[in-house]
């Protein structure tokens, strides 16, 4: 993720900010899943994921090969369909993408996250907690009746110096397939927290009147006029979550750095998108530094954020 995401540089450009708090102590007695996170498997993953010999940059192939090779085989024991999608960029690099669901006749979600780091980091929250986010609610979804056929990304290449070109290049062979696509969302930072009072940041310190000065939220980030699986989807998120989400609305042409992650691949070929976020280095001060570690996550509020996803998802249904 790229600094200064989804926030306003000027205050002639108006955010539409929505606040939606939920009972902590259950679900929604109308939404109900037959699976929910495990803490024990978000662990496992973030684990293997992070605690490697080397780190997951562009320049260590191997390791983001290898890195590729445990999401393969994880999305492997739940989906129907499960591959390799290379592209080149400096050298071959490759997509992890897999498929559920049986409603051949509908259009794709698409649901993303990069698995690639910035620098010689471990990526705990950038991205790893994306990426385990995709390989638990694939889990959680393979038991579900679902309305509509989701195909899950892990992207190589979201950082520098070739922002972005995994989720580019599954957009583009979605758009010269000719593939109907509903809409997509990306998770990009979705494991740290702080509920101490300061904890969240802003470039315009008015902002903080508006969203509150503690880093204890999930934002959904999208555009002004977003389409009906946006709508949709955001309205079955923040129905059903355990945890505070904040709706953050923009327009990309007023405010360019909400662009900067994997959902803006799909924005240039007219698909509906958004990205679930923590707002990053507003709020984690380990932001692309080594002090980037699982340690530092909040494995329940993930959980959270993750079971209102497959939520969302469950629940989205045709006009």
């Amino acid at each position: 993720m790229k600094k200064g995401l989804f926030l306003i540089y000027a205050p002639f450009v108006v955010a539409i900010v929505v606040f939606f708090c939920c009972d902590n102590s259950r679900l929604n007695a109308q939404f109900e899943i037959n699976e929910q996170s495990d803490s024990v498997r978000i662990i496992h993953h973030l684990t293997a994921i992070t605690k490697t010999d080397g780190y997951r940059n562009y320049r260590n192939v191997p390791l983001l090969n290898q890195t590729a090779e445990y999401i393969f085989s994880v999305f492997s024991q739940y989906a129907d369909t499960t591959y390799y999608q290379t592209f080149q960029a400096s050298e071959t690099y490759m997509n992890v993408v897999c498929r559920i669901g049986n409603s051949n006749d509908k259009p794709l979600v698409i649901v993303g996250a990069h698995y690639d780091v910035d620098g010689n980091t471990e990526g705990a929250d950038d991205n790893a907690s994306g990426v385990v986010g995709l390989l638990e609610l694939v889990r959680i979804l393979s038991e579900e009746k679902l309305h509509y056929p989701i195909e899950f990304v892990a992207y190589a290449l979201e950082e520098s110096p070739f922002p972005m070109a995994g989720s580019y290049f599954h957009a583009k062979s979605l758009y010269d397939t000719g593939t109907s696509v509903y809409g997509m969302f990306t998770f990009e930072m979705i494991g740290y927290y702080d509920n101490r009072a300061k904890s969240q940041s802003y470039p315009v310190k008015a902002m903080k009147f508006t969203y509150g000065n503690r880093g204890n939220y999930i934002m959904l980030a999208q555009k002004t006029k977003a389409g009906k699986f946006v709508e949709k989807f955001t309205a079955g998120f923040t129905e059903s979550a355990t945890i505070n989400a904040k709706i953050f609305k923009a327009s990309p042409r007023n405010i360019k750095v909400i662009s900067t992650s994997d959902h803006n691949s799909y924005w240039k070929f007219g698909y509906d998108a958004l990205m679930i976020t923590n707002t990053a280095h507003y709020r984690n001060p380990n932001y692309h530094k080594k002090t980037d570690t699982m340690e530092t996550l909040d494995i329940p509020k993930m959980m959270k954020v993750i079971d209102a996803t497959a939520l969302a998802i469950i629940n989205l249904k045709e006009e």
